[in-house]
């Protein structure tokens, strides 16, 4: 079935509470945002509504809604590469040095010891996040790759059910940009760029194996994700019994942010564990095949991005047949 030990990715979990609770702390304030915001705007259109009918207020309050989660949408893009620079990469961060039985400091410490790596490693924040959309950009390509190799196989039902599989797969990737970070951090290089590479190209040469282990997290994580989101339909649906009308979209968006919310703060760091381990089992006494550095600047634009940033050169035009 698959390679990583769930007892073992729990254990570290609770070695790693501080920023566990770090998570939570930030996702589910996002989630309060968005809520705050949200009821913000429907207030202030219930307001407007009041120079008109009934119909006119309805319509003010689902405009005013539909702005302040909108507005707060906007601001956590802003935001994003900063929640991947201090939450994501810090928590990273110690789970490497546990995983290679480094002494870790107790509570907030944790937090502050783990800081100070990510920023000897990357620097700022904007570094870490170009880093990381370029490594999300080559995992593109070789699930692209996985992609073309399922619609050769002679197996009709998997051929009309290729966009379940495209989409699962687009979902599944999700956490090995975090992985090829922990590798980045694990080697302790001083350039960030050079480190991705080659964790990318290690990643390339073992994607099977990396795949079929980020399908079943991906299932575990969002089937678990989902139900969280019927447990939280029950309240929603007391919200909606008490303030009908445009509370009715708003109690299921609810119970999707507070999903949401689960996910990225115990089930994605409990994905990621699991990833690491099997990535750092299987590429232990490889070395990155050349093969695979030749063939991810064929399929990728952004391997070569990343490559030009370690030479400092502009990256080469892609060569007829070569993906951007």
């Amino acid at each position: 079935m698959w390679d990583f030990n769930t007892g073992r990715a729990l254990s570290m979990m609770m070695r790693t509470l501080p920023f566990v609770l770090l998570r939570a702390a930030v996702y589910f304030g996002i989630t309060l945002v968005y809520i705050l915001a949200t009821g913000t705007g429907i207030g202030l259109g219930w307001g407007v509504g009041a120079f008109g009918d009934d119909e006119f207020r309805a319509t003010s309050m689902a405009w005013g809604g539909l702005a302040g989660f909108g507005i707060t949408g906007a601001v956590m893009y802003w935001v994003r590469e900063y929640v991947l620079y201090i939450v994501k990469a810090g928590h990273i961060a110690v789970l490497v040095e546990l995983l290679d039985g480094t002494p870790l400091p107790e509570g907030r410490g944790q937090i502050a010891h783990a800081t100070a790596v990510v920023k000897s490693r990357f620097g700022q924040a904007s570094l870490l996040f170009a880093l990381d959309q370029l490594i999300k950009g080559v995992i593109r390509a070789v699930t692209s790759l996985a992609r073309g190799i399922l619609t050769l196989l002679p197996i009709p039902a998997l051929r009309q059910l290729m966009g379940i599989v495209e989409a699962f797969l687009r979902i599944a990737v999700g956490f090995i940009d975090e992985v090829i970070l922990a590798h980045a951090i694990r080697t302790r290089s001083t350039d960030p760029w050079g480190s991705a590479r080659e964790a990318l190209v290690l990643y390339g040469q073992n994607w099977k194996v990396m795949l079929k282990n980020a399908a079943w997290l991906t299932a575990i994580t969002y089937g678990l994700a989902f139900v969280v989101f019927l447990v939280m339909l029950a309240p929603a649906a007391a919200l909606v019994y008490v303030m009908p009308g445009f509370w009715s979209a708003g109690g299921f968006i609810f119970a999707v942010l507070f999903a949401w919310s689960i996910k990225a703060a115990f089930l994605e760091p409990f994905a990621v564990i699991c990833l690491m381990q099997v990535y750092f089992k299987t590429i232990e006494g490889q070395r990155p095949d050349p093969e695979w550095d030749a063939r991810l600047e064929q399929m990728s634009g952004h391997f070569r991005k990343l490559k030009a940033r370690i030479t400092g050169k502009t990256a080469p035009a892609p060569r007829t047949g070569q993906t951007t």
